[in-house]
């Protein structure tokens, strides 16, 4: 089903999936682009005012149609590993929004799926093309790091307000915003994990899961440099603004996501020690971090920043540029790689070994801190 002229990519979940519909418009590789929500009523607004032609009501509705050769999933998280695999088995490239699945058995089920398909499958992991990681990772390649000592990473949100089947969801099953970037500036996968929950949730919020928890905060040993990470996620009864960010530090320089909307990240760089002075001399300030839409195809790089961009339909759309100026870099990765026949940079295997550890950080948290083994993909 990919041509080699071009690929055409369905759309599945349109509150969040909506936000990515300019960019695969204007992909010079993407040659038609559908759309599909279960709510009649957004679906129709949705496609009305990005002009979209091809309308679905239900995933099988789309697989039913042999001109779509990829789906990009951004439908509720309970929905993800079923839906993967249907796409996977229909013999389509997919695109899932994280996390890739709650359950080590599911994770090992898409695996093998993409296996048996042969095509591209890759988890949507906004802070991997986000550009403080961008940065992080420039300051690691150059050395200006040196070796890394300790790695932490955070995800606050009050999904108050939210829809229900976020009630009691194990905070640490939505661990890859704060721990994916970890392992990747290490270089390394977890092999083990503690965790603890804190406080607990109201009963009116105590609903599908096993979880009783609002937060929940875990310590990765990692398997190079003996490494440790730490990951803090809360989503509920925690009083402080949105944040999911990460903070790296190196015998030589440390960087730390911003605390406070707008006011900058902040790097630590070591000074040389006069004689004589206990302690290193510490270099402290606020960076500017640096645009990479240079990465892209001219007709993309715009949304990697808010702007407001015109369908050609008379209703302007406003494109945040959320998520660090993410999404057009991982919408262009996953058309290249399924074009070029490749495993994207997040294929099932990577995609497994950032979330398995969050999974099983909440089994550990249900036992009391019990150390957990992470398996090895």
């Amino acid at each position: 089903m990919t041509s080699s002229a071009g690929l055409a990519v369905a759309v599945v979940g349109l509150r969040f999936g909506e936000e990515f519909l300019p960019i695969y418009h204007r992909h010079p590789d993407v040659t038609r682009v559908g759309v599909c929500d279960t709510d009649p009523e957004r679906l129709a607004r949705v496609a009305d005012r990005h002009g979209v032609r091809d309308r679905f009501d239900s995933l099988d509705e789309v697989l039913a149609d042999e001109r779509y050769a990829a789906v990009h999933l951004v439908s509720p998280v309970p929905r993800h590993a079923r839906q993967t695999l249907q796409v996977l088995r229909s013999g389509r490239h997919c695109a899932c929004a994280v996390p890739m699945a709650t359950t080590l058995a599911d994770l090992e089920e898409i695996i093998e799926a993409q296996r048996v398909a042969g095509t591209s499958y890759m988890m949507m992991e906004t802070t991997l093309y986000g550009r403080e990681y961008l940065y992080a990772r420039a300051l690691r390649d150059s050395g200006t790091l040196g070796r890394l000592s300790f790695l932490r990473g955070y995800h606050t949100q009050d999904l108050e307000g939210y829809p229900t089947y976020w009630w009691g969801f194990p905070p640490m099953h939505y661990a890859t915003h704060a721990l994916a970037p970890l392992l990747a500036l290490a270089d390394a996968r977890a092999t083990s994990v503690r965790c603890l929950g804190s406080g607990r949730l109201p009963e009116r919020l105590i609903r599908d899961y096993d979880n009783v928890f609002p937060v929940e905060t875990a310590q990765f040993r990692l398997d190079r440099d003996e490494l440790a990470a730490e990951v803090t996620m809360s989503f509920f009864r925690t009083g402080r603004a949105y944040q999911e960010g990460f903070s790296v530090y190196g015998e030589h320089a440390s960087f730390e996501w911003e605390q406070l909307r707008d006011e900058g990240p902040a790097r630590f760089t070591v000074l040389e020690r006069p004689p004589g002075r206990r302690g290193r001399p510490i270099d402290q300030q606020r960076v500017e971090l640096p645009d990479h839409a240079d990465l892209l195809p001219p007709e993309i790089r715009r949304f990697t920043r808010p702007g407001c961009y015109d369908p050609g339909t008379g209703q302007p759309y406003a494109v945040r540029g959320a998520h660090g100026g993410s999404h057009p870099h991982l919408v262009h990765e996953f058309v290249r790689s399924a074009l070029e026949g490749r495993r994207s940079a997040i294929d099932t295997v990577r995609a497994a070994r950032w979330t398995a550890p969050g999974i099983c950080a909440h089994a550990s948290a249900m036992r009391e801190g019990e150390a957990q083994a992470v398996p090895h993909y």
